[in-house]
């Protein structure tokens, strides 16, 4: 059993908690990503890591309430304990000293990023960061991107805080300006994911992504993760999360995403029932 030693709401739907891990911090990357199981008949999710402190043996988590499980996990407090915490899983993102290194999140993404900004700062890049949100109201981790960034520029939908739009805007006019781009990452919502590989395309910068397909074991052995990049086939898991988004077959991953959608609309139902939640 592993303990939940913090628990924090950074917003209504996005939540942290802080698991007492000694043997996952202490392995811990950035980029890297851990299958929780809340109990026994539970099911496995991914999530990526979002710190850890080797010091204490914890790691952090940050997830939003989407599914029966994620909905479940945010019932969890500081003291209780979950089944399974599996890790670290998946490659780190590559850390090198590249120039300029723009780093794209979109929605709690951010906690992907922080510790890959933090990475490429600490490597002597310049890191510019976009933050992108729906609203106001879901914007967190702003101060904490800044400390590890040379400049952040933060998106809203609505345009109820920072620029009105979508990421995709400022991000091209950083690639039309006079300062050269070494590197593009961007983690977020599939699709954000694809449109911002699309952007930077035409200028032939290097992009990565992390991608989040349906995963189950994690370690390679089950293949549900499978994506198709550069027209071969790879896992997720064990060859990524992190890849070229220039090569990554998006539709079909989009497609692969959407295979489960009314099964996990009932086993989210069936939760709600069950817990007296409407």
């Amino acid at each position: 059993m592993y303990q939940i030693v913090a628990r924090e709401d950074l917003t209504p739907q996005i939540h942290l908690l802080e698991i007492a891990a000694p043997e996952v911090a202490r392995k811990a990357q950035a980029g890297q990503f851990v299958v929780i199981r809340m109990d026994e008949k539970g099911e496995r999710i991914p999530l990526t890591i979002a710190d850890w402190n080797r010091e204490k043996g914890t790691v952090t988590v940050v997830f939003m309430e989407v599914g029966k499980t994620t909905r479940k996990l945010a019932t969890a407090q500081a003291g209780e304990s979950i089944a399974n915490f599996a890790g670290p899983l998946g490659l780190p993102t590559h850390i090198d000293k590249f120039g300029t290194v723009v780093c794209v999140a979109g929605g709690f993404a951010i906690a992907t990023i922080v510790p890959i900004a933090r990475a490429m700062r600490a490597a002597g890049n310049r890191v510019i960061s976009i933050m992108g949100f729906r609203t106001k109201d879901l914007v967190f981790w702003e101060d904490r991107l800044r400390s590890f960034s040379d400049e952040v520029i933060v998106t809203t939908d609505d345009g109820s805080y920072g620029r009105e739009g979508v990421i995709t805007v400022p991000l091209r006019e950083l690639l039309e300006g006079t300062e050269k781009i070494d590197r593009v990452i961007a983690i977020g919502p599939t699709v954000m994911m694809k449109f911002s590989s699309l952007t930077t395309l035409p200028f032939g910068v290097d992009t990565i992504v992390s991608l989040n397909p349906i995963m189950v074991d994690g370690t390679g052995m089950c293949g549900v993760c499978r994506v198709s990049v550069g027209g071969v086939t790879q896992f997720t898991c064990v060859d990524g999360p992190d890849f070229d988004g220039h090569k990554v077959d998006w539709d079909e991953l989009m497609t692969r995403q959407r295979t489960y959608l009314d099964e996990e609309k009932q086993s989210l139902e069936l939760w709600q029932h069950s817990q007296g939640v409407r």
